[in-house]
């Protein structure tokens, strides 16, 4: 089934949202809808005129959050079908809408397209373009294998360091997933990736806005935000998603 829209989302503890809104609306340069759900725990980044939204924002009752993907397709029942057929167990079903789980346990979601098609532009030299899914060695294979027979015209394949398995979507989608190989045994988890042309300058900038240093890696480095939670802001271009070309 055709994928026709990605959001990712982020999930933070309900407790700490308003931090979570004032970061992630100040990163993306975008607002806050509406808040919405019986808890008024769900809200959208909504971008300026003439771009589609590709960021919402949870609050979560348990734990300390993370991210996972929402696919906006035409026919949400026929993906359910498609994913538990694959290996996904079905969490939860709402109207027009379900929540699943992956092989490996990695929550994501089915919802239906409301016809949005045009991606958000690159912020100050960084974009929000990736869902990376922290995978146990022991799952990592099949979850590889899920995700790659469950999204129809997406491209699996190898990322640049062994651990690594890009499953990128056709251009025009805004939002990719990176899978990655722990190197020891806990659950399944997932963090948001941003694509940076600068990544010292954007580091820079997020702290300015409350965010703190964890890690600096080879090509990425580990923040965390106001509210908690873990990202990595990673040298790739923001335009195209890619690693910088190499001569």
């Amino acid at each position: 089934m055709t994928i026709r829209w990605t959001y990712a989302f982020i999930d933070r503890p309900a407790g700490l949202l308003d931090r979570a809104h004032g970061f992630w609306t100040a990163v993306t340069d975008t607002r806050l809808s509406e808040l919405r759900g019986e808890k008024q725990e769900f809200a959208t980044l909504l971008p300026g005129p003439g771009v589609d939204a590709c960021v919402k924002v949870q609050g979560v009752d348990a734990g300390q959050g993370g991210a996972h993907l929402d696919f906006a397709v035409d026919d949400a029942r026929e993906f359910v079908a498609s994913a538990v057929q694959l290996g996904a167990e079905e969490v939860a079903e709402h109207e027009g809408w379900a929540v699943l789980r992956s092989p490996a346990g990695q929550l994501f979601c089915a919802v239906p397209w409301h016809g949005e098609s045009v991606r958000p532009p690159v912020v100050r030299g960084s974009r929000l373009d990736q869902v990376c899914l922290d995978v146990p060695p022991s799952s990592y294979d099949a979850e590889v294998a899920f995700w790659g027979g469950l999204l129809d015209g997406w491209e699996s394949l190898p990322g640049a360091l062994p651990e690594f398995h890009v499953v990128k979507p056709p251009s025009g989608l805004p939002v990719r997933m990176l899978l990655q190989r722990l190197g020891t045994e806990r659950p399944v988890s997932a963090h948001l990736d941003l694509a940076c042309a600068d990544i010292e300058a954007t580091r820079a900038e997020h702290e300015r806005l409350g965010a703190r240093l964890v890690h600096r890696g080879a090509h990425w480095t580990v923040m965390r935000d106001p509210a908690g939670g873990t990202y990595c802001l990673t040298g790739r271009d923001p335009e195209t998603g890619g690693l910088p070309s190499r001569p």
